[in-house]
């Protein structure tokens, strides 16, 4: 059995996804590893968006079950939770292939506003803001201490008080996993991370999302087109073709399944030997 199957921190258990007469996503299974970087991979339209959805709260599947298992040993069964409360209490959060960022805020406020509801809490849903309570002083001391962390972390420090919208495209994506990692997540869903970086940016993207994954132990689920990063980062591979899974196991063993290869050439699994050899793979 591998490793993911022994203490997963996310189960996804036959879970279906229809839109009226479309089946996006078809009787799929699969395992998130505690601990590990896992890769969903797989054709435009197989589906890969649509499970991270179903995942994070924005669409309730059809079908199935999709479960989170925090380290305290509490269950969360996602597909009965609102988007916001997997966040707060399941310890799910999220980055978007668009970028979402507030543009007219600064870096440092956009880190600021991902905390927004445990300093609610803290404020007492705001009179103890107002009154500038000791409680609430020393929890958004804490919030700004961890934004300072993140924004050194991604090498964006020197431009806390930015408005997000000036900064590059790359640095907008780091700022995006920065303001995810202050809700403290146990899980971080990413989907797309490295698209539109350039290959200085592929490598800094590597190097945070271990650091991510060793120091913090917040296991990683992502999306993503460049096979470079998905073979170089990831412990676990799952592939989607039209919205079923064709193959689940390590990169080495993913990139070399003839249905995997036949996915992406676009041909069928008998005439993968033929096109290889006629593309010089």
């Amino acid at each position: 059995m591998s490793r993911w199957n022994d203490d997963p921190v996310l189960r996804i258990e036959h879970v279906t996804m229809r839109f009226g007469g479309l089946v996006a996503v078809n009787d799929l299974s699969f395992n998130v590893g505690r601990g590990d970087i896992t890769a969903l991979i797989g054709p435009n339209g197989a589906g890969k968006t649509t499970v991270f959805n179903c995942a994070t709260g924005f669409y309730k599947p059809t079908e199935g079950r999709i479960t989170m298992k925090r380290r305290t040993g509490e269950h969360y069964l996602l597909e009965r939770m609102p988007d916001f409360k997997i966040s707060a209490e399941a310890g799910v959060a999220r980055t978007f292939q668009n970028i979402r960022l507030f543009g007219g805020m600064t870096l440092l406020e956009n880190l600021m506003v991902a905390q927004h509801n445990p300093l609610m809490v803290a404020s007492n849903y705001t009179i103890g803001g107002l009154l500038g309570l000791g409680g609430f002083r020393k929890a958004e001391a804490g919030a700004v201490d961890r934004a300072k962390y993140w924004l050194e972390r991604t090498n964006l420090i020197d431009r806390a008080d930015a408005p997000a919208a000036d900064l590059p495209y790359g640095d907008q994506r780091r700022l995006e996993i920065a303001r995810a990692m202050c809700t403290m997540p146990e899980l971080l869903c990413l989907d797309e991370p490295a698209a539109g970086l350039n290959p200085r940016e592929s490598a800094e993207l590597n190097t945070l999302l271990h650091y991510i994954r060793d120091e913090h132990d917040t296991s990683v689920l992502l999306i993503e087109h460049d096979m470079s990063v998905v073979m170089e980062i990831s412990d676990h591979v799952v592939v989607l073709d039209y919205g079923e899974k064709i193959s689940d196991g390590t990169p080495d063993e993913v990139k070399n399944d003839p249905k995997v290869i036949a996915a992406y050439l676009g041909v069928a699994d008998d005439e993968v030997d033929q096109v290889e050899e006629e593309v010089g793979l």
